[in-house]
């Protein structure tokens, strides 16, 4: 997150204040399971999937942290599991207990990820960290798609802010008709998505964080402040943005939950 010296000191006092309750620095290890449904044009059978994003593995998150949000993404018993960019926190460290509990995600369709602004900073060239997903069972979609199942196509593209995105490359291999679920860790690009995408999901935000009231959130790491902050958002396609699972810049998070997403997608018409 890039902060001005004005929002930095309101973050930091909104922080002090909610910690002499005990608040805030507990708040940022918690987190809630939001369940959420639409319709999908296209979609021929419903889909569950489960929407992981903002892991940020490394100085303020452990492998416990991650243990816990595998085993409620495995409860909710998704077809997809989708992990929306920054795995891992700018900041270094031994990658090998994230991968040791990513290995343990369950989905009948697979797992698949994109990468985010932390993921580049953080290792560069990327391409040791993607095969070491790969042998975890987690596919990365750069600029590109895949049909996981009959008239589902499931596109990921780089990072808007630190990688190469190129959303034609990635909508390139979709069957004509078919649904189409977009995966960008950033939600700005969603001005650029085209209309017949029928969801594109996105994190990168954490809803901000910290929240403070009449205020919302002090900072989203969007161009378009609060627009794409949190929620379903249009753009004028369709999205919907996670407050993501970990935390970035300090270890708090106020009036901001941190979420894992259960979502069902249903065909057009369906009760």
């Amino acid at each position: 997150m890039r902060l001005t010296r004005r929002q930095l000191l309101l973050w930091m006092l909104a922080g002090a204040a909610a910690a002499t309750t005990g608040a805030s620095v507990a708040s940022a290890y918690r987190f809630r399971v939001v369940q959420r449904s639409a319709t999908l044009a296209g979609l021929t059978a419903p889909l569950r999937l489960t929407l992981l994003a903002d892991l940020h593995f490394g100085p303020f998150i452990g492998a416990g942290s991650v243990a816990a949000w595998v085993a409620a993404s495995n409860a909710a018993g998704p077809d997809l599991v989708l992990l929306d960019g920054d795995l891992v926190d700018r900041r270094g460290g031994d990658v090998a207990p994230l991968l040791r509990e990513l290995a343990g995600l369950r989905a009948s369709l697979g797992t698949y990820a994109v990468w985010g602004n932390h993921d580049h900073v953080r290792f560069g060239d990327l391409s040791g960290f993607a095969a070491d997903l790969r042998s975890v069972g987690v596919e990365v979609l750069v600029n590109r798609g895949v049909a996981v199942r009959r008239a589902l196509y499931l596109a990921g593209i780089d990072d808007l802010r630190r990688g190469r995105p190129d959303l034609a490359a990635a909508l390139a291999g979709r069957p004509e008709g078919a649904a189409t679920l977009l995966l960008s860790h950033n939600p700005d690009v969603l001005p650029e998505v085209p209309l017949d995408v029928g969801l594109t999901l996105c994190g990168h935000t954490h809803g901000g964080q910290v929240r403070l009231p009449f205020v919302g959130a002090l900072v989203t790491s969007s161009r378009y402040g609060q627009r794409f902050a949190q929620g379903w958002v249009e753009g004028p396609a369709r999205g919907y943005v996670t407050h993501g699972l970990g935390v970035s810049l300090l270890p708090i998070r106020v009036d901001c939950p941190a979420e894992l997403t259960v979502l069902d997608l249903l065909p057009e018409g369906a009760a």
